[in-house]
Order: C-alpha cells, then sequence, then structure tokens
C-alpha cells in the first residue's frame, strides 16, 4: 500500500489518477470529470493506492473521504457540489499534469505504481488551459478498451 499526492475519479467502471505538482490543476480536473453523467469522485490530495485481488486499486485517506480541495474555496464535501462518490476503483490510467510538452511527444511509458503497470497520459498547461483535458482522458480510456 502507498499513498500519492494526487486525485482519484472513475468514469464508468475505469479509475484515474491524476498526479501533478501544487497548483497543476489535479482537483480541477477531476471535478471536471466527475461531474460527467458516468463519472464519480474517489479521492483528493492523498490517494491510497493498494493490490486487492490482484487489480491495482485507488481510494481516499481515512481523513479525507469525500472532500475536495478547491482553490480559493476551500474543503468542500463532494456530494454538495452535486457529485457521486466511490469508496474505490480499479486504476486504469494515470494522467500526469506537466508544465510543458513536446508538440509530437512519442508515447509515454507506464506509470509503475506498486510494482504494476499503469497506461499513462501526459498533459501539458497548454491543452489544460485549452479546455482539452477531458477529452484526451476518455480518448485515452478509449484507446484501452478492446
Amino acid at each position: 500500500m502507498v499513498t500519492l499526492h494526487g486525485a482519484c475519479i472513475a468514469l464508468r467502471a475505469a479509475g484515474i489518477l491524476i498526479r501533478g505538482p501544487s497548483g497543476a490543476g489535479k482537483s480541477s480536473l477531476a471535478l471536471l470529470l466527475a461531474a460527467a453523467p458516468d463519472g464519480a469522485f474517489v479521492a483528493d490530495d492523498r490517494v491510497v493506492c493498494a493490490i486487492r485481488d490482484g487489480r491495482l486499486t485507488a481510494s481516499a485517506h481515512p481523513a479525507l473521504v469525500g472532500r475536495v480541495e478547491v482553490r480559493g474555496q476551500g474543503i468542500l464535501s463532494a456530494v454538495d457540489l452535486g457529485l457521486d462518490v466511490r469508496p474505490e476503483a480499479v486504476l486504469h490510467l494515470a494522467v500526469d499534469l506537466v508544465e510543458t510538452a513536446s508538440r509530437l511527444p512519442d508515447p509515454p511509458a507506464d506509470a509503475d505504481i506498486l510494482g504494476a503497470a499503469v497506461p499513462r497520459l501526459v498533459l501539458d498547461r497548454g491543452v489544460r488551459a485549452a479546455g482539452l483535458a477531458p477529452l484526451l482522458v476518455r480518448a485515452a480510456l478509449r484507446k484501452l478498451r478492446p
């Protein structure tokens, strides 16, 4: 088991771990995705990852269950924001928020979490500022489905 700095949501059955430095927009992207009809909020700030029944899972740190920090607003209840909340999700994708990325990058290497390889998507600030992050996350998930 390991606790990571990030956020986690689920789209249908697919857990998505969002990582990045402080202020990169992890919580904002998590809220945008979780607010979709097929979305659910799992964790913010401290994501507890574990291997359960051979699958990599993510859940909220017990002190932060159902809570999310919104910059300038404080720590809020995900339920009060109208979000469905799940206690746990099986991770299918890791999204890394970075400042800059190459214009035409090679596909990123998988993330290694507790020895499990997780497909990875890298999103830079420009892509996020343009509002494209949710579309790119969904596109990455579609590529993973057989």
